[in-house]
């Protein structure tokens, strides 16, 4: 279980950074990953990305104990 819990919190940083991106400078990596859609786009790749970080966020919350 640790594993997975340290895959969350790494997955819950990078999704933080890429909102940091969209909100100083309106670039979206994860857009660009998946498959050099514009701002905004999405195709199913981005969709999952989207849904994995928004999974690894959660477990994170349980993780450090504000989510139980």
């Amino acid at each position: 279980m640790e594993i997975v819990q340290t895959i969350a919190i790494v997955l819950a940083a990078v999704g933080a950074l890429n909102w940091g991106l969209v909100g100083l400078f309106k670039f979206d990596l994860v857009a660009l990953i998946a498959g050099g859609l514009k701002f905004g786009e999405v195709n199913p790749l981005s969709r999952i990305i989207y849904v994995l970080v928004a999974i690894a966020g959660i477990v994170s919350l349980t993780v450090i104990g504000l989510l139980v």
